[in-house]
């Protein structure tokens, strides 16, 4: 995640059950690379030591006591210069009013106030807390003031009570970390479509066709434009992974579907990373077919070509357009024509043979063709690795 890469990120850490989930988020941060440098109020204490968080973040966390320490004077205003971002989660009713109010009565409501930073926040209470007219005149402020607001949830609460005031979990605090960090990113004020995923093909009312593409690629694309800072329309086909936060995502089934929903997204550039579908039956049984009539002929016909449709029919939509070649066999001279058949910017070819690349796995391996000959090849990397590739030429593309 180089979004988070060197960043300084504070993590202001109050009293709530919910305390065992902010060591789990400190310690996704460090692991993307952040500086996290922890804060826990008194009440904090009483559900989680500061040990516990220098052991995943490999740094001293801070309480009360280093208020009226040496650093005292200097500490919350060298906090509130260096951050990049404070979050705090859980974020307590009670700390909630103390940040809307302006009361810096410790550690992390002095730093909040010295802070030059965003503020993110998580809230964490109890039954009927965050309905409170009162606390939801306080989140009213802190968003009329620019802080993001995470969450909470609806679930199972400490008191054994139902509904809002979970505090959401690590992994989507994180994701808006990311979108939060990389608002003035190399894609800043472009809109990037991202296409995901394979397609299926329906047979009948239950049966589709459809191919192995997890949609994995597609959806590390769409983070990382998210992370440099791009508007994103994430069209995916069905697929089990969770779509980034911060995209707006379309779903589709079919070819055309997809089509259909990519001609109603004008914008700075197109990702085509789906496995779109070259084949489609030529006939949708009307009901579920049945084993003991025998094996059906199903008759296919040419899906929609999403590609091909654009570059003919559509040019004007997309300021660049960047294409995926997914080939068993005669991989370059494939991907060489579509590039040139397609009108695109830039083809990203890959050996789905190997078994350490192409679908369904976590890593890819592939090589960047562009209409003037040129070539690049990648090594061996992970997917998210591929996807900030993929995007830096998005960018210099759209110069």
């Amino acid at each position: 995640m180089s979004i988070l890469s060197g960043k300084h990120i504070l993590l202001g850490v109050t009293g709530s059950i919910a305390c065992y989930k902010a060591a789990d988020l400190a310690s996704k941060l460090s692991q993307a690379g952040a500086q996290v440098d922890v804060i826990l109020t008194g009440a904090g204490e009483n559900f989680v030591t500061p040990l516990t968080f220098q052991s995943v973040t490999g740094r001293r966390a801070y309480t009360d006591q280093d208020l009226w320490g040496n650093e005292a004077h200097v500490l919350h205003v060298s906090f509130g210069k260096t951050a990049d971002l404070l979050v705090v989660a859980p974020c307590t009713a009670n700390t909630m009013a103390k940040l809307a109010h302006g009361i810096a009565d410790n550690l992390l409501t002095v730093t909040a106030l010295a802070a030059q930073c965003p503020l993110v926040i998580a809230p964490a209470m109890d039954g009927g807390m965050f309905s409170n007219p009162a606390t939801q005149e306080n989140l009213k402020t802190l968003k009329n003031r620019g802080a993001v607001v995470v969450g909470p949830a609806e679930g199972h609460l400490a008191s054994g009570l139902t509904g809002t005031g979970r505090m959401v979990e690590p992994a989507e605090i994180l994701s808006q970390v990311r979108v939060v960090l990389g608002k003035n990113g190399i894609l800043a004020g472009k809109k990037i479509v991202v296409t995901a995923g394979g397609t299926q093909e329906a047979i009948d009312p239950v049966r589709v066709i459809t191919n192995h593409s997890s949609g994995k690629q597609g959806y590390a694309i769409a983070q990382a434009a998210l992370d440099a800072g791009a508007e994103v329309c994430l069209i995916t086909a069905p697929t089990a992974i969770n779509p980034p936060v911060g995209a707006r995502v379309i779903k589709v089934n079919s070819a055309q579907s997809m089509l259909d929903a990519v001609l109603a997204e004008p914008a700075d550039a197109l990702i085509m990373a789906a496995a779109a579908a070259d084949f489609t039956p030529k006939t949708v049984a009307r009901e579920k077919m049945k084993k003991r009539d025998g094996i059906p002929q199903i008759e296919l016909t040419a899906a929609t070509d999403i590609l091909g449709t654009i570059s003919i029919q559509q040019p004007h939509l997309f300021r660049k357009v960047i294409g995926f070649a997914a080939e068993s066999q005669d991989l370059l001279e494939n991907a060489a024509e579509k590039l040139r058949s397609k009108k695109l910017d830039l083809i990203v070819a890959n050996d789905i043979s190997a078994a350490d690349a192409g679908f369904a796995v976590d890593t890819n391996r592939v090589i960047f063709l562009f209409p003037n000959g040129t070539s690049e090849i990648l090594p061996l990397m992970s997917k998210t690795d591929v996807a900030e590739k993929i995007i830096e030429h998005t960018s210099m593309l759209l110069e």
